[in-house]
């Protein structure tokens, strides 16, 4: 009789238990609009509003870590008597409700039990069944429940960017790094994406792509001191100063990622094509440096000054040489992005040429626990970045690669721009 009550006891609290579990919630500021990535606005925690749904759904992205059936509840606002019709898709099963406004008060659109067949990232849809003179409401979150929300994951911030990830390469001992080369080749190239092929410790050097009809070489030379928004707060004795830039080249300045010297070519660079960047450091004495930029064009078949600038407090070589991949908008943090990284050389300052064949992958804190879709790997002799697309790769921090040997160093024949 006892040990009956005790096993009632036990299912009435697991069932209590069960009954009481909140539902794990997706803000609407997470998600995106496709096939227009700019298709409504997306504020933090407010929902999302001016919807364009005659051709473009919602999506989020939740990552699911055990299948089964999930309840799919969705959050939205219309004004009070008014009607709309809403689908969500899910795995290839969707299902319409229609429902009526509240005014500011959520009204909850239930639309039932979907099956998860696999773990991953899903794309749930929310899709507008209504005239395009018909207002869909404003979406407030998302809201899942039931067995396959056991361990969900999903971005919880308003920053819809992909991760940033990077490649770090080993530098030799004892050794002044007088030249860095590397060739990369975007294999994606959503808008809002820079390659970063050269970078080290005091500046970065790749390509950009700005919009649909714009893209960019860009080398950028960081300041001395410790201001990181305005350069406007910079002094003279911190600021890094243009010694000589190439034809067509734009420098300015640059600050909110530290501050510095600027300078890009608008140039079209081809997705699927090797670009070439070298940059080198002329020591000057213990407290100046001049760092530039160089960059190989397919059409002139020659290198070709970006630009060259004289860094203060420093007397040194370069350090710290990485590559990265960044979306730097978050409109479209949803869409790949993929870059092969190869060939990379090191050029003492006694001229000799060193291979760098091994990398260490790292990414930014957004990849840490909200974006797990970022991984590096070796891939036609070259190593490669990619994140963003919701795939279900990912890499952890810290992990080796090496890429076959090439054995063949570059040749350079640089234009003569030094001045001191």
């Amino acid at each position: 009789m006892q040990k009956s009550w005790i096993i009632s006891v036990i299912t009435v609290l697991f069932a209590s238990s069960l009954a009481s579990a909140e539902p794990f919630v997706v803000p609407a500021h997470s998600a995106y609009t496709l096939p227009d990535a700019e298709a409504a606005q997306f504020r933090e925690n407010q929902p999302a509003t001016d919807w364009k749904h005659e051709k473009n759904h919602i999506v989020w992205y939740p990552r699911f870590t055990t299948t089964g059936e999930v309840t799919c509840v969705v959050a939205m606002r219309l004004p009070i008597g008014m009607k709309s019709k809403l689908s969500l898709h899910v795995g290839g099963a969707s299902r319409e409700v229609s429902y009526e406004g509240k005014g500011d008060k959520n009204v909850l659109v239930d639309f039932g039990a979907f099956r998860i067949a696999k773990v991953g990232y899903q794309a749930l849809e929310l899709h507008s069944e209504n005239p395009v003179t018909t207002d869909p409401g404003d979406v407030v979150s998302l809201q899942l429940d039931g067995p396959a929300a056991a361990g969900v994951q999903a971005n919880q911030k308003e920053r819809r960017n992909a991760a940033s990830v990077h490649l770090s390469y080993p530098q030799p001992k004892d050794i002044q790094v007088a030249g860095f080369y590397c060739e990369a080749s975007a294999q994606e190239d959503p808008v809002a994406t820079y390659y970063m092929a050269c970078g080290w410790h005091r500046g970065y050097f790749g390509m950009q792509v700005n919009s649909p009809t714009e893209r960019r070489i860009i080398f950028s030379v960081w300041d001395s001191g410790n201001e990181s928004v305005s350069r406007d707060k910079v002094g003279a004795a911190d600021r890094v100063t243009l010694i000589a830039k190439g034809e067509n080249v734009v420098s300015g300045d640059f600050g909110n990622e530290g501050t510095g010297g600027h300078s890009h070519l608008k140039y079209l660079w081809k997705t699927g094509e090797a670009q070439k960047f070298f940059v080198t450091a002329a020591v000057l004495d213990a407290t100046r440096t001049i760092f530039s930029g160089y960059w190989f064009h397919p059409e002139k078949k020659a290198w070709m000054l970006i630009s060259s600038w004289r860094a203060p407090k420093e007397g040194r070589y370069l350090s710290g040489l990485y590559s990265f991949s960044e979306n730097f908008g978050g409109h479209n943090g949803h869409l790949l992005r993929k870059a092969h990284f190869g060939n990379q050389w090191i050029l003492t300052s006694d001229k000799k040429w060193i291979e760098v064949t091994t990398a260490t992958f790292s990414h930014d804190g957004t990849g840490k626990a909200d974006r797990l879709d970022r991984f590096m790997g070796v891939e036609n002799g070259q190593f490669f970045l990619s994140q963003g697309g919701f795939l279900n790769d990912f890499t952890e921090y810290g992990t080796p690669f090496e890429r076959p040997v090439r054995k063949t160093s570059p040749v350079l024949d640089l234009p003569d721009h030094t001045k001191k």
